[in-house]
């Protein structure tokens, strides 16, 4: 073990007694906001703050939400990421014996706006470690927010004419495919057979790529059904089956667990909804049912499932397939034009 990761897990001991971060040196370079492409080459993104001398960070990994890690700290002028996981022991029963966290140490090296990372993962079955390198890229400051009385639009791209689906394809070749058209409507049904092992459906994703635009589309969620649209590839507008629930960045038109909806406008479930996106200059809004409930408001960064985390490379609009059926209708984009 090198002393990088011995002095790493020393300090391990103390975030399981509590502490979560650790005073910090004045002018930190690691402060700021870094797209990662994680080890597999997914996308991921790492947040560190600084306030009253302490340092904070969030991280998100490949999928789900951003999350706070359980400690973060800067030593021999690297920073040094740790999270644990909790790992439930169980006897032949089935029940729960003992519980034990493994830490994961995720150690940065700093050369200008790039970050040269190592994970550190303990072995399960307490063998040894597993160590990956990964980079990560130091993300530019937002804008100030866009005048979008000022921003002109080209001419209406149709993404779906409800006949073909040949502007599309799916974001993983060789996926099993749930998409179809039925009666003029996009339609995804991921069905699992029963008993048999799990199936895991692709995302549909737009052939073309686009910078910044305006995209309007219907969608209709059932019970409990859950999708979601992927702006440039990259940031997810959560759709879902959250009628009635309280405000939550998790709920239907929030910028999954980015941005949390300044008020609830989602319908039933089983109604036809309508979306207003728009997307310019890392800047979104959200017109939900004809509610505005996220107005002009920065994005700090990509969203779980993101196929980059690259934020100035053009993308596609991905539909996500893999958890639920849903179904879309009338998808219509617009261009910016500069």
């Amino acid at each position: 073990m090198n002393k990088h990761v011995g002095l790493a897990l020393v300090l391990v001991g103390l975030s399981l007694g509590g502490v979560s971060s650790l005073a910090a040196q004045s002018d930190n370079p690691f402060v700021g906001r870094w797209a990662l492409t994680i080890p597999g080459g997914n996308a991921g993104w790492l947040g560190v703050t600084q306030e009253k001398g302490y340092l904070d960070a969030s991280l998100l990994w490949g999928g789900g939400s951003v999350l706070p890690v359980d400690c973060v700290f800067v030593a021999d002028q690297e920073l040094y990421v740790i999270r644990l996981s909790k790992v439930e022991r169980k006897d032949a029963a089935g029940n729960v014996v003992r519980t034990q966290s493994f830490p994961e140490v995720i150690r940065a090296e700093l050369d200008g706006d790039t970050l040269k990372l190592t994970q550190t993962v303990i072995r399960r079955n307490g063998t040894g470690i597993d160590e990956r390198e990964f980079p990560g890229r130091r993300i530019p400051p937002l804008p100030g927010k866009p005048d979008l009385s000022k921003v002109k639009f080209g001419a209406p791209v149709v993404l779906f004419d409800g006949r073909n689906l040949e502007a599309w394809k799916l974001t993983t070749p060789g996926a099993a495919n749930g998409w179809s058209i039925e009666d003029g409507v996009l339609v995804n049904k991921p069905v699992q057979p029963q008993g048999g092992r799990h199936v895991s459906y692709g995302n549909l994703r737009t052939v073309a790529e686009f910078e910044d635009f305006n995209l309007k589309l219907e969608v209709n969620v059932a019970q409990r059904e859950n999708s979601g649209v992927y702006l440039r590839g990259i940031y997810e507008v959560q759709v879902c089956d959250s009628y009635g629930r309280p405000l939550d960045s998790h709920n239907m038109g929030g910028l999954y667990s980015r941005i949390t909806p300044t008020v609830s406008a989602e319908k039933a479930p089983g109604e036809w909804q309508t979306m207003d996106l728009t997307l310019v200059d890392r800047h979104v809004t959200v017109i939900l049912n004809g509610k505005t409930i996220i107005d002009n408001q920065p994005l700090q960064g990509c969203t779980g499932g993101a196929l980059w985390s690259d934020e100035f490379k053009p993308g596609p609009i991905y539909l996500q397939g893999d958890h639920t059926g849903v179904k879309y209708r009338n998808l219509v984009l617009k261009p910016v034009v500069k």
